[in-house]
């Protein structure tokens, strides 16, 4: 491996102060870099000491480091317009750092002939960054050790490196911020004597490397804790970006009797599952580096960002054990270690709900409260949630974007609270001054449903800041599948990498599948090391990946099995809760649902199963050995959920019970969002929120047929009573209309009264011609006096006015008019 390193100490400075110690701190960070690092390494102004080659501390005139040497040494350095270029190129520098005190303050590395009063500074740091924008070198790395020296980073973060479509690894640290001077002790510079502490080889072993993220994170600690350097006024400042860089190794040998590595009860693979952000995840989480690299950037230069990806890509494993578990180590972002990371969420069926729940961190008083206050004050709330927090920065991360339209939805009041939810995000992100950094997760075929209506400017937000998760090359697939195993003492047959590289890439979203396989030739290579089989070798083999039924097999293989060795009733309990657990499509594929664990039980237990049949289901599915559902705690509710969308993809039994469920469950889920509706207003009879007609009769159809609720049965219950009511009223009224019938005119002119009871039943089209036929009977009819006559002028007219309402449709009785006509028939 091609390591280049070019350290520069100036201690002379004809036209400015001299310094004492960069000669110094240049030799000592050389001598690391060639002794334990590999490098090859170049000095300036450099010298012969005791026959080797150093950093001259007082050069002579001739050799003293002016502009044009530093520039081209520097573009040497980064092999700029050379095809060959070294894999690592690493720039020290020790000595003044200058800024132009007018203008721009523009900020300069100090050559020894920098001269202010003639406005000569030296190389300024907008070329720094230039050559390495250019540079194709795929590791850089530039340490600062002089005053100002931190401008260099906002200059980089300004020109944002990060993309130009070159993928390469960063380490910059500077000695102080843009404002600040750098300060020296003893007989280094404050930054180089915390850089020498940190580079130390002899704490670690021989096998074992420092690299940049722990450097990084050994100064920041050294300056946050540390009595004696927490003294001096200034703040190191660092940046790392892409993967890690190997920098120095260690010397130490351990003499004690070599203990193998092997730990074969513990599973490096996530089945199913997403890499979580916590203690133990993030350390079997490879191949994403450059990724969570490229996430890093976003979030340091914005306060929006949005993965999207197909299902089964690996966002939720990259945002929760990459991104967040990279920012709490603080090591790649200055001072993220002290951001505020609050409790990922996913939408769910009441957004507003669940955002409350990531500011409330558990508490019962105070999610309440901020529920309240964000269904009353929308954006303003959660601008006040955001300042309250005490840290410089507060990140909200959203995974599962999507449950915003397919959780949220169904009824009005969703419809507006996802309304509501987008603009409270939308609107405090302009107004809390990047304190606020919202992070989601999507699916990408949802980005089409963010531009349906405006949504407070959703859709082109999601796409400025948007970071899309694409397939994971050879390497890091590879990377992926050998790493995390050698953490616990086991290899992956090279043939059995191989092929599964193969079957991913043939396969789109297929890393949960991956994960899956791995997880069950480790769970088979497990079983037999329990059991004692002799020869077993530390290997997971092709040919027990092919006995496992491979990528797609594997999946069917092993939830068919669990599936199978339930009994019959456990069996009809499972296909419920897979479909429970299922959300339907619309316009899309179907996706997972997550429930509340005693909702589920009660509902399936409601039936001939009973609750602690549930429960044990739930239990054998949840399995470490199964690991077809996932039960977690919400705010301290258990609720449930499929491992992963992949079982819904490509387990075909669970396809075959969908489909033939599927209007049977849209059915139960309009059911579902009608009844918690109708107990969110109360539980009122009113028919404003209950069922009727056709609607009504469905429902009643699949009571017994599908699992329903409690309260959704208490919902039809009600719904039917409410519309017997009318009916038995419309009854009542069909016997006063019997009695006017009676009592008419004469009983040829029965057409009236059935004309109202063709009202009644809503055929308007026979009451018309029932009207009809009365008017012409009345025309035909000869009064016996005036009182007679009167009567079928005024008849006459009450049946036209009923006819021009009806030929609206416009049903013109209600009980006044009832009680009216009967009063005046019977009178």
């Amino acid at each position: 491996m091609n390591r280049q390193a070019l350290v520069v100490g100036i201690n002379r400075y004809p036209f400015i102060k001299n310094l004492e110690r960069p000669a110094s701190d240049a030799e000592a960070i050389a001598y690391l870099l060639e002794t334990y690092g590999g490098f090859k390494v170049s000095r300036l102004p450099a010298g012969i000491s005791d026959e080797k080659f150093k950093v001259n501390p007082k050069p002579d005139c001739e050799e003293q480091v002016n502009l044009k040497v530093l520039e081209e040494a520097i573009i040497q350095l980064f092999a700029i317009g050379e095809k060959d270029c070294p894999d690592t190129a690493l720039l020290f520098f020790a000595g003044h750092g200058l800024r132009k005190p007018r203008g721009l303050k523009e900020g300069f590395l100090a050559t020894s002939d920098a001269c202010p009063r003639k406005e000569l500074y030296g190389l300024a740091l907008n070329s720094l960054r230039d050559i390495l924008l250019e540079s194709d070198v795929k590791q850089q790395i530039i340490w600062l050790d002089c005053c100002h020296s931190g401008q260099f980073i906002d200059v980089l973060n300004k020109a944002d490196p990060g993309n130009a479509g070159k993928v390469r690894d960063r380490c910059f640290i500077a000695a102080c911020s843009a404002s600040e001077t750098a300060y020296g002790t003893g007989k280094h510079g404050v930054l180089t004597s915390i850089l020498l502490q940190g580079l130390d080889p002899q704490p670690r072993r021989v096998n074992e490397w420092i690299d940049n993220l722990f450097l990084a994170d050994f100064v920041n600690q050294q300056i946050q804790t540390n009595e004696y350097w927490r003294n001096f006024p200034q703040r190191p400042v660092f940046n790392n970006s892409g993967g890690a860089i190997q920098l120095i190794q260690g010397v130490k040998i351990d003499r004690e009797e070599t203990v193998s590595t092997r730990q074969p009860d513990i599973c490096p693979y996530k089945g199913l599952q997403a890499f979580d952000f916590n203690e133990t995840d993030p350390k079997y989480f490879y191949g994403r580096t450059a990724l969570t690299g490229e996430l890093i950037e976003k979030v340091r230069t914005g306060n929006l960002l949005a993965v999207l990806g197909p299902s089964g890509s690996g966002k939720s494993s990259v945002l929760r054990a990459g991104l967040l578990y990279q920012l709490q180590l603080g090591q790649r972002l200055l001072q993220s270690k002290q951001w505020k990371i609050l409790p990922v969420i996913r939408p769910g069926e009441y957004p507003l709900q669940t955002l409350a729940e990531a500011f409330a961190e558990g508490n019962k008083t105070a999610l309440r409260w901020l529920k309240d206050a964000l269904n009353q004050n929308g954006v303003i709330a959660l601008q006040e949630f955001v300042a309250d927090v005490e840290a410089e920065r507060v990140f909200l991360v959203i995974d599962q974007f999507e449950e915003a339209f397919t959780l949220c939805q169904g009824t009005a009041k969703q419809e507006a609270e996802r309304q509501q939810f987008f603009e409270c995000l939308l609107g405090a992100l302009d107004s809390t001054e990047n304190k606020l950094c919202v992070v989601i997760t999507m699916r990408a075929d949802f980005l089409g449903k963010c531009a349906e209506q405006e949504y407070a400017g959703l859709a082109k937000k999601i796409q400025k800041h948007l970071v899309t998760v694409t397939p994971m090359t050879f390497e890091e697939l590879d990377e992926a599948i050998c790493e995390p195993a050698k953490l616990v003492g086991l290899e992956v047959e090279r043939r059995l990498v191989t092929q599964m590289i193969v079957d991913v890439k043939d396969s789109a979203g297929s890393l949960p599948l991956l994960q899956f396989s791995l997880t069950a030739l480790w769970q088979q290579w497990h079983q037999q090391w329990q059991q004692g089989k002799p020869g077993l070798s530390n290997q997971l083999t092709l040919n027990s990946y092919n006995e496992l039924g491979g990528l797609k097999g594997t999946l069917e293989e092993q939830a068919n099995k669990v599936f199978e060795n339930l009994s019959t009733a456990q069996q009809e309990i499972a296909k419920w809760i897979f479909i429970e657990l299922t959300q339907l499509g619309e316009d899309a594929e179907d996706t997972r649902r997550q429930v509340m664990k005693y909702q589920l039980v009660e509902t399936l237990g409601m039936g001939e199963y009973s609750e602690d049949m549930v429960e044990e289901v739930i239990g054998i599915l949840n399995d470490e050995k199964a690991r077809l559902i996932v039960t977690s705690d919400e705010n301290g509710v258990p609720v449930v959920d499929i491992a992963h969308e992949a079982l819904i993809r490509h387990w075909d039994k669970l396809r075959e019970w969908v489909n033939a469920e599927r209007e049977a469950i849209k059915l139960k889920r309009n059911i579902e969002k009608a009844a918690k509706e109708w107990e969110n207003n109360g539980k009122i009879e009113d028919l404003a929120f209950l069922w009727q007609g056709s609607k009504l009769d469905a429902a009643k159809s699949y009571v017994g047929s599908v699992p329903l609720s409690t309260l959704e049965l208490e919902f039809i219950q009600v719904s039917k009573s409410a519309w017997d009511r009318p009916l038995k009223e419309q009854e009542k009224q069909r016997n006063i209309l019997r009695d006017v019938t009676r009592n008419t005119i004469d009983e040829d002119y029965a057409q009236f009264g059935m004309g109202i009871a063709m009202v009644l039943t809503g055929n308007y089209k026979g009451a018309i011609d029932e009207f009809k036929f009365a008017i012409n009977q009345l025309n035909n009819y000869e009064p016996e006096d005036d009182n007679d006559q009167a009567r079928v002028i005024r008849w006459k007219s009450y049946l036209e006015r009923w006819i021009g309402n009806l030929s609206v449709g416009e049903n013109p009785f209600t009980p006044e008019e009832f009680l009216k006509l009967y009063n005046e028939f019977i009178s």
